[in-house]
């Protein structure tokens, strides 16, 4: 990892959230390494996004630890958890792009607040990102104007601009038709292999998870019912788990 040679850029240690009366997470503990994509499957309402809102510095655990970068970000203020996420990529479950801006100022924009870039390197940064991910001609359009998988290329265009160490991805092939999905599967293994970066991944397509992830975390009624490989998961014994994947392979 840049900035403190640590091997372990996410480390969580017995996290606990609850909504009310609701146990969402119950002590989850888990450890994403250098480099590593980490795939987090679970049922709807399980905890998974959650759990990045929890990384990320959204939303505040009701205990355990969240080591990000380095940081505890569970004791960090705002000013200082605002610093660890520039080191952090976020692309949420619809884009969030900016209605109002265009494809190259939407991606243009966390290099204009966090940057001190001229005009001219912050184009050419812009252009280069989103090379990166097919959409290097399409800088003038409006989100309305693109489909939901180009709406997502551009937000992940957007989620590497400031060149993070650490990506968060929030279903990124939800409400997408089986090729788009397997394109926006094949820009996250294009991503891993060029950038290095360590990744968890929140879906439910199983089999995609396979093609780009190094592990599979499987999460169940707030607790890590399985983790492994597709193939150890797979052949699990867990009823829950063979469950999960028997469904999935329909």
């Amino acid at each position: 990892m840049k900035g403190n040679g640590s091997e372990i850029p996410i480390q969580i240690a017995d996290l606990q959230k609850s909504f009310g009366e609701q146990k969402v997470l119950k002590g989850i503990s888990l450890q994403v390494k250098s480099g590593e994509t980490v795939a987090v499957l679970g049922r709807s309402g399980g905890g998974k996004s959650v759990l990045l809102k929890l990384i990320i510095g959204l939303q505040t655990p009701d205990g355990g630890s969240i080591q990000v970068a380095g940081k505890d970000i569970t004791k960090l203020d705002e000013p200082q958890l605002n610093e660890v996420r520039k080191r952090v990529g976020f692309l949420f479950q619809q884009a969030a792009l900016y209605d109002s801006l265009t494809v190259e100022d939407n991606v243009a924009f966390p290099l204009s607040r966090h940057t001190k870039l001229s005009n001219e390197e912050r184009s050419k940064r812009v252009h280069e990102l989103l090379a990166d991910v097919g959409m290097d001609r399409d800088l003038g359009k409006m989100p309305s104007e693109i489909s939901g998988g180009m709406q997502k290329r551009v937000g992940l265009a957007r989620a590497l601009a400031l060149d993070p160490e650490i990506l968060l991805f929030d279903e990124p092939t939800a409400g997408l038709d089986p090729i788009t999905a397997a394109e926006i599967g094949d820009l996250i293994i294009n991503l891993k292999r060029k950038r290095k970066m360590s990744a968890v991944v929140v879906t439910h397509d199983v089999h995609g998870a396979n093609a780009y992830s190094d592990r599979l975390v499987l999460l169940h009624e707030g607790s890590i019912a399985a983790e492994g490989s597709f193939d150890d998961l797979q052949s699990s014994q867990d009823e829950f788990v063979k469950q999960f994947f028997s469904y999935s392979s329909r």
